[in-house]
């Protein structure tokens, strides 16, 4: 009898739903139209820190300004020099903690000049896929903006500016300037790292961005990875 009880329990347990430790995010930065965003895949038992280092992997910022989670109306950060001290360490605090429910939102700011503010959004709660590597991007568009043209309003003026005429005109006008020795090729450089972003501005590498995020969990130098990162996207 009492093994026909232990059998009984161990087909209920097997039958009950996975848990669900995988958070589905959808992240957009604000006033910026069309939309620039991500979608990531991450474990609830992520710290604060821990998405913080996501963003800015997957949005290819290069972590120089300040930055602040907005969560229930509470501020968290990753501390940088000159910046607020925060009681939590970011570290020690994870999402798991907030039991987000579906469709609640939170926000992260980043550089506190421009204020490149990011809306995310809890979409799901899913249970592990033994075939994804967490965590992971699974959707997005367009690169992030250029960190310190400004902010949005700024940014949306400088993609009105930057037509594909302009970009001809600037990127021929570039290379006659130097030829005639009237501009340094540092800044014949510079000009086309500009005209570059703005030709594949609407672009987002999903795969690079992925690589980034898993070697990111496997340890390697957070550093390292968000300098490869910036340099890529901008």
């Amino acid at each position: 009898m009492v093994g026909l009880i232990w059998i009984f329990k161990m087909n209920t347990y097997s039958k009950q739903a996975p848990v669900n430790e995988i958070y589905q995010l959808r992240l957009r930065i604000k006033g910026i139209s069309p939309m620039i965003w991500r979608r990531l895949l991450i474990h609830r038992d992520s710290s604060i820190a821990d998405l913080h280092f996501y963003i800015q992997i997957s949005f290819g910022w290069s972590d120089t300004y300040l930055n602040q989670f907005i969560i229930y109306g509470k501020p968290y950060s990753v501390y940088h020099d000159g910046g607020i001290g925060f009681n939590d360490n970011p570290r020690h605090v994870y999402l798991k903690n907030f039991q987000f429910r579906i469709k609640e939102k939170f926000t992260y700011e980043y550089n506190f000049f421009d204020h490149w503010e990011h809306e995310i959004r809890v979409e799901q709660q899913l249970p592990v896929d033994s075939k994804k590597i967490y965590p992971c991007c699974i959707g997005g568009s367009r690169l992030a903006p250029i960190e310190n043209c400004g902010g949005p309003n700024a940014f949306m003026a400088l993609a009105d500016y930057y037509t594909t005429w302009r970009i001809e005109e600037r990127l021929l006008k570039s290379i006659e300037s130097h030829q005639k020795g009237q501009e340094e090729l540092d800044d014949v450089k510079e000009t086309f790292r500009t005209l570059r972003y703005w030709v594949t501005q609407h672009q987002c590498n999903r795969r690079a961005i992925n690589d980034r995020l898993h070697r990111y969990a496997n340890g390697e130098d957070i550093n390292d990875l968000i300098l490869e990162g910036a340099y890529d996207e901008n």
